[in-house]
């Protein structure tokens, strides 16, 4: 090998490694935090910012975190890219957005008829899930954790009644991950826009409907100028994952009591937001269809048996990606058998009774 060539290349990898490990000025590291949610958002904006704001609080300012909401720093959707570069130290999203670049990634986040809340957080912990997280990021120098949930969603927000799956067809609807490809299998056409891009398109008509989360959530994007129509329940995310993830030479570079904090503070996050989502969806909920008209609907069991045979299709097709993918996807579903089973006899069961009870 040329001199020349060899000390290029000796330069490339240096500055390689300087980039993704901890930068250190004055004693303290820096974290740059990219997001792909607004800044002061209520429901997602926020978490992010106070877990930021939490790391830098536990660890006593020896981590100096700095928040950039969508598109101060990058756009949403490049939040991934610039962290698994090295460019930033973090980004906090949800794992679906990055299932273009392996289907692997979405059941870290949701799939169409997976886990609920309660359902993916013993999996996370228990079952296996955090050490398959950790496998698929290391193959793109990511580190996951979990940061947050919103539970189970809503089905979105539509401009006309969903009566059948033909009303659906031709739909242009915002859903990302696997419920996106879901819409595209019964012949609505799925469309993937970061939060702060929806309102926009749902008030112009570029769009005809959307989904976002919640009625906690969604109340502050004020669709209902736009749609009228609330459907229940989302058959897409029924206990959608938030995350952080961090360049995994970063947080190798970290020290064990730093990612220790670290992860006390994203498990902190991730029941917070949780809570703070249930506490909040049924005010927002009444304010939705007291003060703005909405009119809640639920979808009829024909639209959903038609959305489950989609799914399984769809579940199909991205288990088949790879091994690593179908490892993730049937783990993903034993723990639904196997968790889903306990779920049924317990909180199913007793919600029903209770409603049963209480409004005989």
């Amino acid at each position: 090998m040329e001199r020349r060539k060899f000390l290029t290349g000796a330069a490339v990898a240096g500055a390689a490694t300087t980039l993704a490990a901890p930068s250190v000025a004055q004693g303290k590291i820096e974290m740059a935090l990219v997001s792909t949610w607004p800044r002061d958002f209520p429901g997602l904006g926020l978490p992010a910012q106070r877990f930021a704001a939490r790391v830098q609080e536990l660890t006593d300012g020896e981590i100096q975190t700095t928040y950039y909401a969508a598109g101060e720093r990058v756009g949403a959707f490049d939040s991934f890219d610039e962290v698994a570069s090295g460019n930033a130290q973090g980004y906090i999203g949800a794992e679906y957005y990055w299932k273009g670049k392996h289907p692997g990634f979405a059941p870290f986040t949701a799939i169409p008829f997976g886990l609920t809340y309660t359902e993916m957080d013993a999996w996370m912990r228990y079952a296996g899930g955090q050490e398959l997280w950790d496998e698929l990021g290391a193959e793109f120098g990511v580190k996951g954790l979990a940061m947050g949930n919103t539970g189970v969603q809503m089905g979105g927000w539509f401009n006309k009644e969903i009566n059948s799956l033909d009303d659906m067809k031709g739909l242009k609807m915002r859903m990302p991950g696997l419920g996106g490809d879901v819409l595209a299998k019964i012949g609505a056409s799925p469309v993937s826009l970061p939060g702060g891009q929806i309102y926009e398109n749902l008030v112009s008509g570029a769009i005809d409907a959307t989904e976002w989360v919640g009625p906690f959530n969604d109340y502050f994007m004020k669709f209902y100028e736009a749609a009228k129509y609330y459907y229940f329940p989302g058959m897409h995310e029924p206990g959608a994952q938030l995350a952080v993830g961090f360049n995994k030479a970063f947080w190798d570079g970290l020290s064990k009591n730093h990612q220790e904090i670290i992860k006390a503070a994203a498990a902190e996050e991730n029941t917070q937001t949780m809570a703070e989502t249930n506490a909040n969806n049924g005010l927002y909920l009444n304010r939705l269809i007291n003060d703005h008209g909405v009119e809640l609907r639920e979808f009829n069991d024909d639209v959903y048996e038609g959305f489950g045979e989609a799914a399984e299709e769809v579940i199909e097709e991205a288990r088949d990606h790879s091994d690593l993918s179908k490892r993730i996807y049937d783990s993903h579903l034993k723990a639904r058998a196997e968790i889903g089973a306990w779920t049924a006899l317990s909180d199913t069961a007793y919600v029903q009774k209770r409603n049963n009870v209480l409004n005989r």
